[in-house]
């Protein structure tokens, strides 16, 4: 491969085993570029920042072949692809957040079912709040909505825990070692026998508010809706109306908009509980995220098919 710049948001020193060849610059999101975008081939996505930041320097990138992002999701970078020629592959990090997703949203879940926040504040107060009993994640009902690798690896942790069923939903149909994948379509059936719904999906416009009223109101009186997908996958207005009247939960580790203004009545509606966008940033991250970028950049070099390819630009989505 023709040498070329390769912008890396983990400083390179840091990550051993690099392939020789490209030069490897550090941009994590800086004002200023470390070097001309229009050198870049290999452009990896600053981690965890803004939209807008993410996208700034791809209007630029005349010669870049390849867009890797840090996160399990796109969006946040799909508004720049119309500025790249065609051919740009997108990839995106799958393998890298299964297990930090994962054991979020056993703990957003366990944390909601158990009342953990309220002995929280009664510790901050000094109170001795027990007695009541509260509802055990065992012999319940898990309905996962987005049965990717992190669906796949959250449905892995909550084998132990002695559940009545897990019901899984994806785009299409399809049969895993551990049963039948339904397809969207059938949705609206799952919905009423579920204890528990997680929300594990991609943000596409076919994903985009589909927890709408509709989708909340099919959903048991009592039950739990976690999301650890992205913020705009809920209809905020219609979760808040569910939530206020008690009739369901919420555990969110994501939110729209986000971050959530401090006046934002979420914030403050019975039986949510929020954590700020968390589901990735643990001690997983770093050598998970180490070890695609390796792959990665050895595939490139190589000139061989790269992996978690998302999508082509010029070609036609599925």
């Amino acid at each position: 491969m023709t040498a070329a710049d390769v912008w890396l948001s983990i400083p390179p020193d840091e990550i051993d085993g690099l392939p020789d060849g490209p030069r490897y610059l550090f941009w994590n999101g800086d004002e200023d570029y470390p070097a001309d975008p229009a050198d870049c081939a290999f452009y990896v996505v600053p981690y965890m920042k803004p939209s807008e930041v993410a996208v700034r320097p791809m209007p630029l990138m005349r010669s870049v072949r390849v867009v890797q992002t840090l996160s399990a999701g796109t969006d946040n970078v799909e508004p720049g692809l119309r500025h790249l020629s065609e051919g740009v592959r997108l990839c995106n990090a799958r393998g890298v957040h299964e297990a930090s997703t994962a054991e979020l949203t056993l703990a957003l879940i366990l944390a909601s079912l158990r009342g953990v926040p309220e002995f929280v504040r009664a510790q901050d107060e000094g109170e001795w709040r027990g007695g009541a009993f509260r509802p055990a994640l065992a012999d319940r009902t898990v309905l996962i909505v987005g049965y990717g690798s992190i669906g796949a690896a959250i449905e892995d942790r909550l084998v132990p825990f002695e559940l009545a069923r897990v019901a899984r939903v994806a785009r299409s149909a399809r049969t895993t070692e551990r049963g039948p994948v339904h397809p969207l379509t059938e949705l609206a059936s799952l919905l009423p026998q579920a204890d528990v719904v997680v929300l594990s999906t991609p943000l596409t416009e076919g994903t985009r508010h589909l927890v709408d009223a509709g989708f909340l109101a099919r959903m048991k009186d009592g039950a739990l809706l976690v999301n650890v997908a992205r913020g705009a996958v809920v209809d905020t207005k219609a979760l808040l109306t569910e939530v206020e009247s008690g009739r369901i939960t919420a555990a969110l580790d994501v939110t729209d908009p986000e971050p959530l203004p401090a006046e934002h009545p979420l914030w403050r509606a019975p039986g949510v509980l929020i954590t700020p966008h968390v589901g990735g940033p643990t001690s997983a991250f770093l050598p998970r995220a180490e070890r695609l970028l390796r792959d990665q950049l050895r595939r490139f070099v190589n000139q061989e098919e790269l992996g978690n390819v998302v999508l082509v630009t010029g070609a036609e989505r599925d």
